[in-house]
């Protein structure tokens, strides 16, 4: 696979993902950064942007409960670019039903190189980074050549 440049912008596109045993931490984190927060896109899967807004406010598009398909949606964002960044409080005590959909969305994430925090202190780092407020440079899979060298 080939690669390219993008620039990820200034004003961010972030997912975010609670699992259940999780919500009340991600909702506390929202909280805490509100501010930075509400100067990006904000995208979150059924129940966990319904608390948020409730709780915090924000303005968020609500996609679909993560079980019934809501992580598989981000996923699709993520392969169209419309994502940048996601936070991604998933439970790690804790089996979920929907695991596989877990996997691949963490494993689209890495294909398409955006920032994923999976825990407090991560979203923390990531979020207080000089980076995360400033347009910046970062490579992804060059879909375009990989299909224009498939069909030849």
């Amino acid at each position: 696979m080939q690669y390219k440049t993008v620039t990820a912008p200034q004003k961010k596109s972030i997912a975010l993902v609670g699992h259940d045993n999780m919500k009340p931490n991600l909702i506390a984190w929202c909280q805490r950064y509100s501010e930075k927060l509400a100067a990006h896109n904000l995208f979150a899967t059924g129940t966990t942007g319904t608390l948020i807004a409730q709780e915090t406010g924000l303005k968020l598009t609500t996609l679909i409960s993560g079980p019934l398909g809501g992580d598989q949606q981000i996923g699709a964002l993520i392969t169209e670019q419309k994502i940048d960044f996601m936070v991604f409080f998933w439970d790690p005590l804790e089996a979920q039903p929907h695991d596989p959909d877990v996997k691949a969305l963490l494993r689209l994430a890495a294909v398409w190189n955006i920032p994923v925090a999976c825990n407090q202190a991560t979203a923390d780092m990531l979020i207080t980074s000089p980076l995360f407020d400033l347009a910046y440079p970062k490579s992804i899979p060059d879909y375009d050549s990989y299909i224009s060298q498939r069909t030849q």
